[in-house]
């Protein structure tokens, strides 16, 4: 039962989306089972960018079968436009592309209630994307939500939708005094989704554990990273879904005996994206330093990530959280040219050490790090194809980072293109 789960150990945007490309093409099925049109992952393919918030990577690989599970919120705008542009480039995705029935649909009121959220909040913001993805999620659990079924059924779509934007244009009018949504409007472009997704949409869970059964290479892609998780990211700082390994299994449908191991990305450095503590904050000249050379953006709201130093008591908690046996590390040559490291193995807090990452956000904001400084390297690591190839000082670095996290390092990536990468462990499958 060759499967594996691909997770972010860190806030996101650590390069997962370069890692998935690279094992997806080994891989019969690629299967996202988290998050929505708020996640982007960022891949370069012979000078040429794509940029994907919905569809898997692995659909850029010829011949892969593509899911979005059941725990997967799906904008259908953002995925149409999607496989559109795909389409243009000339990568096929019909018969490729399945959608689990039970995937939630984002709609229109869904991104109003999250902008006038966030404007209600006002200094008290959590940072969202204003994509809808919360509340999404929010109907998902209220038993309230417009499921990829009810597409397929679209008298069984009206009749929720109808009650849904009664409901929500009341609030939207009356407690936030925000824009509200026509349900006419709605019905008639959503009639127009329905059509075009309606092949794709499948009990895809059958699909996934088919191949599972058969002997076949399932790669589970998640999105965003361990410290956004709903439970055991920096509450209330974090995303709406489960983005830890075990979200693999609630959010495809796959029982947890079938999932063989767990790679856990992670970069040589830290960021995040949004509101919330974050202890190895660079100091603002080193901060917009790093971000120019590390290309810090998001992929998918262009907003410039915060940049620190690498947290080990971070990573280490997603390590154990997802009972991740290996690490990729990305962007290590964005540290190329800086003449000391440092890693966070510790904070102080009010005069006591703490050794492991705080559940209480509240205590997390109060702390000091407590840092481990290692020289760092002029040389460039780009060309290095092999362990033996890097600098000295940067396998010190690597070696230190996987000592401290608890992990082995499987993967080195140098560079965004596909081929600037050091695999250390050839048996990911």
């Amino acid at each position: 039962m060759p499967s594996l789960v691909i997770v972010g150990t860190q806030w996101g945007d650590e390069g997962k989306g370069k890692i998935v490309d690279l094992l997806s093409a080994d891989a019969d099925l690629v299967a996202r089972f988290q998050g929505g049109a708020n996640a982007g992952h960022t891949v370069v393919i012979d000078k040429q960018e794509f940029i994907l918030h919905l569809v898997p990577i692995g659909i850029l690989h010829p011949g892969k079968v593509c899911v979005l599970g059941n725990g997967v919120v799906i904008d259908p705008r953002v995925l149409l436009s999607e496989v559109d542009e795909l389409s243009a480039r000339n990568i096929e995705v019909d018969g490729r592309l399945f959608i689990s029935e039970a995937a939630h649909i984002t709609m229109p009121y869904h991104k109003l209630f999250d902008e006038a959220k966030e404007i209600k909040r006002e200094s008290k913001k959590v940072g969202t994307t204003h994509r809808g993805i919360g509340p999404t999620y929010t109907d998902k659990m209220d038993r309230i939500g417009i499921r990829a079924i009810d597409l397929l059924h679209f008298d069984v779509f009206e009749e929720k939708l109808k009650a849904n934007v009664e409901e929500k244009n009341f609030f939207l009018e009356n407690y936030y005094h925000h824009e509200t949504t026509n349900y006419d409007d709605m019905v008639g472009e959503y009639r127009g989704f329905a059509q075009r997704l309606r092949p794709w949409i499948k009990d895809t869970s059958i699909i996934v554990n088919k191949f599972i059964s058969g002997g076949k290479r399932v790669l589970f892609e998640g999105a965003q990273g361990a410290l956004l998780d709903i439970d055991f990211g920096t509450y209330p700082f974090v995303t709406s879904s489960s983005t830890i390994a075990g979200g693999a299994c609630t959010g495809v449908g796959v029982g947890p005996s079938k999932i063989d191991s767990v790679l856990g990305v992670t970069k040589a450095y830290t960021t995040r994206v949004g509101a919330g503590p974050f202890p190895t904050e660079f100091s603002e000249k080193l901060e917009e330093k790093m971000r120019i050379k590390g290309r810090e953006y998001g992929a998918t709201t262009g907003r410039p990530r915060r940049c620190g130093w690498f947290d080990a008591l971070l990573v280490r908690r997603a390590v154990r959280v997802s009972g991740i046996d290996r690490i990729a590390i990305t962007k290590l040559d964005v540290l190329d040219g800086m003449n000391t490291l440092k890693i966070c193995k510790g904070y102080m807090y009010e005069g006591e050490i703490v050794d492991e990452f705080p559940a209480q956000t509240a205590i997390l904001g109060e702390c000091t790090p407590i840092y481990e400084q290692i020289w760092g390297w002029s040389e460039s690591t780009r060309e290095a194809r092999t362990l033996g190839e890097l600098p000295s000082r940067a396998r010190k670095y690597l070696d230190r980072i996987s000592e401290l996290v608890g992990a082995e390092v499987a993967a080195v990536s140098v560079g965004p293109r596909r081929d600037e990468v050091i695999l250390t462990d050839s048996k990911f499958w």
